[in-house]
């Protein structure tokens, strides 16, 4: 795993394998994990809002989640090997702590919804302990479930709120909350509870997903595709260009013979 920057936003290259595995020794030993994925949305919205760029930037590990980053890095020059999706590492990272026995805690979505994904959760995963889960819509009194979650000894705590509340969230109380990993999950708790279909895996596959999206939700995601794809070509192109104007590094061959000629 190494470290890029796309338009101006860190991310991590790296396989869901190879993520799993570094999350897995990390909690073992302790050492506490911010977790993010990054998309052609959260990536766009970051260069007008400072707080959520900080947010992301503090994370140890930033995945690339949109097909559309993954294919602009590589339009770029960057060699990703695949993109990690959250709700697809989440799904590795449960499976991971009921081999291990890492207590999880879900926070986020309503009510219904969060308490169904979990015994949906359960029922898949029968040795997941579950520390806690808490609804998303506490904002009068966050001290107060940052205060339960840090007591219930949950390992993982799973925030699946909006961006940018939860990266918001997480880093503002990053150090209160007792467990070693953490990780923004948008609606998956939507998806496990069954409430929202994912996209059926032709389309994953083929990077579709934010089409099937939109065909479920026009009225709400209509505008956050146009709005910030199109800027995103946009700046992918200016940056191709500007890329394309750079000299060239001399040869190392060449260079020599040209200090050579020049002495």
């Amino acid at each position: 795993m190494h470290r890029i920057e796309l338009l101006g936003a860190p991310m991590d290259i790296a396989s869901r394998q190879d993520t799993v595995a570094l999350i897995g020794d990390r909690i073992q030993s302790h050492t506490f994990t911010q977790h993010v994925v990054v998309n052609v949305a959260k990536l766009i919205h970051m260069q007008s809002d400072p707080a959520l760029a900080e947010s992301v930037g503090s994370c140890d590990i930033i995945n690339i989640d949109g097909t559309g980053v993954v294919w602009g890095a590589r339009f770029l020059g960057h060699d990703v090997p695949e993109r990690v999706a959250g709700i697809d590492l989440f799904y590795s990272l449960l499976e991971m702590s009921a081999e291990k026995g890492f207590p999880v805690y879900f926070l986020g979505a309503r009510a219904a919804v969060v308490s169904k994904a979990v015994l949906r959760l359960k029922s898949r995963y029968p040795q997941l302990k579950v520390a806690g889960w808490h609804h998303g819509y506490f904002w009068e009194d966050e001290q107060s479930v940052v205060d339960d979650i840090r007591r219930s000894g949950a390992r993982l705590l799973f925030v699946a709120i909006t961006s940018p509340h939860k990266e918001n969230f997480i880093h503002r109380w990053r150090d209160q909350l007792n467990v070693d990993f953490v990780m923004g999950v948008g609606g998956t708790f939507d998806v496990v509870a069954g409430k929202v279909q994912r996209a059926p895996k032709w389309m994953q596959r083929a990077g579709l997903e934010w089409l099937f999206r939109l065909l479920q939700e026009p009225r709400r995601m209509w505008r956050r595709y146009l709005v910030t794809n199109c800027a995103f070509a946009c700046q992918l192109l200016r940056e191709k260009c500007r890329m394309g104007f750079r000299p060239r590094p001399a040869h190392p061959v060449q260079a020599q013979e040209s200090n050579q000629s020049g002495e």
